[in-house]
């Protein structure tokens, strides 16, 4: 079977749409936005856990890593992702036996409600009950605002050709259920908000470092996970602004690169996270915050756009 041909939806046509009630499968918008559980009857909720649970037991055993902790947690979440790769998709796409669907079929649906019942247990995340079972959603409530998860479509999309070995189930998990629901006060203040650091005009990985340590001494170290100096040097900096943010809970650096602006987050302990944008040389890009939220502004082909994300990260 060639995987080429899987794009998101085209694992949904060939492999679960023949699983969908018709009526359902006539109308999927409807059906998506259709409460099935419009009693709050228990039963189904406990429906959701117990497949939630069964997954835990058996997924290590199917992926081929017995070891695999599956114990409910965030980081068995980006575990389970980095497990996802091409070659396993791959295997479980032949069918066990004729009248039987793939096993990527019941790893999905199963999968799915592993990685919301996550959510419900360590962010306080809410069931919405759809038809079938598996495209049911998980309301969160976060400083981001109120969203509906769709996890089984983020299954779906972690196993395309075009996301498949890249973890993004890790990516999405992080970006609209850790990040939005971090408490950025538990964070230690690095140092007072009002502190002003020079931009560093000229930019090499020893450079930056010595600025640091004369400009913001009580941040030791870059972290484990910052960039090499190898990699940092071949971003091209053209300059490196830097900014402290929640209160001087983190610390912002961006910059325009040699194809678009960086921005690099860390806390007391270094380096946190990274992001880059695509823009044009001028004019330059601007960082602003508003509330709570950060805003980094770009040109691309003469035309600004916004990026616009909770100040502790995307």
């Amino acid at each position: 079977m060639e995987s080429s041909t899987f794009t998101s939806t085209a694992l949904f046509e060939r492999f679960f749409a023949p699983l969908y009630p018709q009526d359902a499968l006539a109308d999927l918008g409807l059906a998506r936005a259709t409460d099935a559980n419009p009693a709050g009857n228990p039963s189904i909720l406990k429906q959701l856990e117990e497949a939630a649970t069964i997954f835990a037991k058996l997924a290590p055993a199917a992926l081929g890593l017995p070891e695999l902790a599956l114990d409910f947690s965030d980081d068995s979440v980006h575990r389970l992702a980095a497990a996802l790769s091409r070659e396993r998709r791959d295997q479980w796409l032949a069918p066990p036996a004729p009248d039987q669907p793939p096993l990527l079929v019941t790893l999905v649906i199963h999968g799915a409600l592993y990685v919301g019942a996550c959510i419900v247990k360590n962010h306080g995340g809410q069931w919405q009950v759809r038809r079938p079972l598996w495209e049911s959603q998980v309301r969160l409530d976060s400083s981001a605002g109120s969203a509906d998860l769709a996890i089984f479509h983020w299954w779906l999309k972690a196993l395309s050709d075009e996301e498949v070995d890249k973890g993004r189930l890790a990516d999405r998990y992080r970006t609209h259920v850790e990040v939005p629901t971090f408490d950025p006060e538990r964070l230690p203040v690095i140092a007072s908000a009002d502190r002003r650091l020079p931009r560093l005009a000229k930019v090499r990985y020893d450079l930056l470092y010595k600025h640091l340590r004369a400009h913001l001494p009580e941040l030791r170290s870059v972290g484990d996970d910052f960039p090499s100096p190898e990699r940092f040097d071949e971003m091209g900096f053209r300059w490196l602004d830097f900014l402290l943010l929640g209160g001087g809970r983190m610390l912002l650096l961006h910059g325009p690169g040699a194809q678009g602006v960086h921005l690099f987050w860390m806390d007391l302990g270094g380096f946190v996270q990274s992001a880059f944008y695509q823009a044009d040389a001028f004019p330059e890009h601007v960082v602003q915050v508003e509330d709570d939220r950060l805003q980094v502004i770009v040109s691309i082909s003469g035309q600004p756009r916004m990026h616009e994300m909770l100040w502790w990260g995307t």
